[in-house]
């Protein structure tokens, strides 16, 4: 198997494209992780046939293009034996749900090489850095992605913090839910923009509002009737 020193991954292609405009980190090897972990059902074996099979659906394209689009960037981490993972995400929830997915993905692969979290803004620019360990968060990702409780102990607070918007944002009675339903006269999509703008802390992008709004709007809180 090939070795390599490091690879990159970033949230998404998004960042990936900023980081090569801007030659942020030159000749650096760097792979977009294209998920939003944060949305949607997902199962134990992370980027399993049945992984692979909940998540296409989920996004609405077939297993083939999911595997396109999500796991082709992320061969380097299946081909070869990577010394040092950095990871590059912003602090909100929709990138800390990524977080936590890809590291209990390298827990569940026993990776033991050394990995560093570099949090970023909205920019793109660095703000903080970890230095973690594959260990530990195949349990947690279970706990909160599976079974949606609350752990006990979380180290990192972006991660804590993320997890508990994450296990309360879809609630009837969450700040996000209580805006759809207070702007309910509003089109999607101008409410998409305003949400978008006022709620940074959630990351979440068009398509996860839309869906938000468009059930929201279809099955509405017996208070708002």
């Amino acid at each position: 198997m090939i070795q390599t020193e490091t690879v990159h991954i970033l949230n998404g292609t998004e960042m990936y494209k900023r980081f090569r405009e801007t030659e942020f980190l030159e000749t650096e090897e760097m792979i977009p992780l294209n998920e939003a972990m944060c949305y949607g059902e997902t199962c134990e074996n992370i980027f399993s046939d049945e992984f692979i099979e909940l998540r296409s659906r989920l996004h609405h394209v077939t297993p083939g293009q999911y595997a396109d689009i999500t796991l082709k960037p992320l061969q380097p981490l299946f081909e070869r034996t990577v010394e040092h993972i950095c990871l590059w995400f912003d602090e909100d929830m929709f990138c800390q749900m990524n977080v936590l997915t890809i590291l209990a993905w390298l827990d569940q692969r026993k990776y033991k090489g050394s990995i560093d979290l570099h949090l970023v803004d909205h920019q793109y620019k660095p703000v903080n850095v970890h230095s973690l360990e594959a260990k530990g968060y195949t349990a947690l990702y279970e706990q909160v992605m599976l079974h949606k409780t609350m752990p006990e102990e979380i180290e990192l607070k972006p991660l804590h913090k993320g997890i508990d918007l994450y296990l309360n944002y879809l609630n009837k009675d969450s700040e996000l839910m209580l805006y759809i339903q207070k702007h309910g006269d509003v089109p999607a999509e101008e409410l998409v923009s305003h949400m978008i703008r006022n709620f940074k802390e959630y990351g979440l992008g068009d398509t996860q509002y839309i869906e938000m709004i468009e059930d929201c709007r279809r099955n509405p809180s017996p208070d708002t009737l």
